[in-house]
């Protein structure tokens, strides 16, 4: 479900000019997965409830998760395009990946910095420098408390997933391109330029064994979802599974003709595996039968990544050298015209010595970037696939919505001559908009790292946080002109002086008194003997002429400013004037506050 934000600020503002603020995409999620909890049933008890959706925009209320439609991987297919998210120094996006809940999107640049996209407003949230170089690799562990990033130094750093460094080895000299945690997280293995493989011990992060067989730079690796079996792709066109336990080559798959990019297992069932490289075709192999079953063909350059659903297993996505990202239904060959469609090998009368079906695109984003494709990952749920790409440029993309035709014709799919000579795409308006993302995502990036730095202190008035001391030269003149008066005193001129009891030094005596009894000078304060004792004057009265004992500081009780009261941790000795935020409530907190008001009942 996609909503519209315009106007942040509402029609009333009035502080001076500011820029209007565009649309941004929101995609929320919450919707869908309620209407499915509330309405599903057991799988033996047949379908949804739900009305099967329509063509209408009516029915967009009825929209499901991909989980909830096990047997129709074709309404997962990724269309439209939601939102382009960039830096402001941009650089090359080399991996990008979804933290296990879903609620972010991570991203390692060629500059090797961490960035943190929102994924639900697709906002900036976060950067910051998490390696030296450019970033190659990274993943979560399996039980979602680990990310394990590699670099260009072959360097490995484990994250904590507040993204706090806590370990960091030399792993290889090279450039590490491949790692893969093993299913029960104890152990990790990378793959590296220098034609090796390495197991490591996670929480020792001591190498356990070198795998060798490859006679040129490694590229990928992966370990099997629930096996102890690794499978890597190399640029001597070679595709080797592994015994991680002997370290020894089992097999070696050979059909790609180029270097290979990308080597993956299936994640649900994990009886396919999927290889990808430079000679322009995506294959399947079955681990059952150990031959390719399927050629992905239709991509014009070479294919430099590729992913699986994570609920479909039939549906794989892949991206290329040309900016181009392809989806493919293993189920449904896609035969393009005048084209006869191939038999799938376990439908042949000798599946072993069958050729291998093949299979064309069942939905093409042609124009998805303007460079390599360099990462592609979907989220958590599956329906949002992010990708990355050399163009230093993070894109998501979802499904389109019942009845929406319009993103099919959009300049994502026929380019951006084809689709303004269609009227479906303007240059000016396209340059616009894109002037106008990026400014909005410098106003997030900058309101990110507000609180990351800490300013510095700049001396204050007394008893006047925020006010700043005027700056004065050596000759007690002041730098700048003119300083400004505290709010609310305006242009009003200084006080005269309290004259002292025997008058300015060098003045006449008899003179000041004739000052004092025409009125033109204030009288000056009695002079009370010493020890005297306030506490025998009524309540609220002083000498006459006597000044009134100065008021407390801000913070030391209920005194301050006429109209604004104490402020609390903001005295004039500490802070430096600076206003600090309170601390955040407990979400704990808040729902027993909740449950005491009745409002939510607890779990029985």
């Amino acid at each position: 479900m996609d909503r519209d934000y315009q106007n942040a600020y509402g029609g009333n503002y009035d502080g001076g000019y500011r820029r209007q603020v565009g649309k941004r995409p929101v995609t929320d999620y919450g919707s869908s997965m309620v209407q499915w909890m509330r309405n599903r049933q057991q799988r033996y008890r047949g379908a949804s409830k739900v009305e099967l959706e329509r063509p209408s925009a009516s029915y967009l209320v009825d929209m499901l998760p991909p989980t909830a439609k096990p047997h129709n991987p074709a309404d997962a297919i990724p269309a439209k395009h939601l939102h382009s998210s960039l830096n402001k120094a941009r650089h090359a996006v080399n991996v990008v990946r979804w933290t296990p809940e879903g609620r972010r999107l991570l991203t390692g640049s060629y500059s090797g910095e961490f960035t943190l996209w929102n994924g639900t407003a697709f906002n900036f949230e976060t950067i910051m420098q998490a390696h030296d170089v450019a970033i190659r690799a990274a993943t979560y562990s399996h039980n979602e408390d680990w990310l394990l990033s590699a670099c260009n130094d072959g360097v490995i750093k484990y994250w904590q997933p507040n993204f706090n460094n806590v370990k960091a080895i030399q792993a290889h000299n090279d450039p590490i391109r491949g790692i893969s945690f093993s299913p029960n997280d104890t152990k990790f293995v990378t793959a590296s330029d220098d034609a090796t493989l390495k197991i490591f011990d996670f929480a020792g992060g001591v190498e356990e064994s070198t795998l060798t067989g490859h006679n040129w730079d490694a590229k990928s690796v992966d370990w099997h979802p629930t096996k102890g079996l690794l499978v890597s792709g190399s640029k001597d066109h070679q595709v080797k599974l592994w015994d991680p336990r002997t370290g020894r080559c089992l097999t070696t798959l050979h059909g790609h003709k180029n270097t290979l990019a990308k080597t993956l297992f299936e994640p649900r069932q994990g009886q396919l595996l999927a290889t990808c490289g430079r000679d322009q075709v995506a294959r399947i192999f079955d681990l059952r039968m150990m031959r390719d079953i399927c050629l992905l063909r239709g991509h014009e350059k070479e294919v430099s990544t590729l992913t699986w659903h994570p609920f479909h297993t039939c549906l794989l996505s892949t991206g290329g050298n040309d900016g181009s990202i392809y989806h493919y239904l293993l189920n449904e060959p896609n035969a393009p015209p005048n084209t006869a469609p191939s038999i799938a090998p376990y439908d042949s009368a000798e599946p072993a010595n069958a050729p291998a079906q093949t299979i064309y695109p069942a939905h093409r984003l042609q124009h998805a970037h303007d460079a390599p494709v360099w990462s592609l990952d979907w989220h958590p749920l599956g329906h949002i696939l992010a990708s990355g790409s050399n163009d230093r440029v993070t894109r998501f993309w979802t499904r389109a919505r019942p009845g929406e035709t319009e993103c099919f014709n959009d300049r994502w799919h026929l380019g951006e001559a084809a689709a303004e000579s269609q009227g479906a795409w303007n240059a000016r308006a396209g340059r616009r908009s894109m002037r106008e993302e990026e400014e909005m995502e410098m106003e997030d990036e900058a309101d990110g790292l507000v609180d990351q730095t800490m300013p510095s202190r700049q001396p204050v008035l007394p008893g006047l946080p925020g006010l700043t001391m005027p700056k004065t030269n050596n000759d007690g003149t002041s730098v700048g002109g003119a300083q400004k008066f505290p709010p609310g005193i305006g242009n009003l001129p200084p006080p005269p002086p309290i004259p002292p009891p025997g008058g300015f030094p060098g003045m006449d005596p008899a003179k000041f008194r004739e000052l004092l009894a025409s009125g033109q000078l204030p009288p000056p304060p009695p002079v009370l003997p010493p020890n005297f004792d306030f506490s025998k004057l009524p309540a609220g009265m002083l000498p006459p002429g006597f000044p009134p004992p100065p008021p407390p500081p801000f913070g030391a009780g209920t005194g301050g400013l006429p109209g604004i009261g104490s402020i609390d941790g903001m005295g004039s000795g500490g802070g430096g004037g600076i206003r600090r935020r309170g601390p955040l409530p407990s979400q704990q907190e808040s729902l027993k506050e909740e449950q005491r008001k009745g409002k939510f009942r607890p779990v029985r």
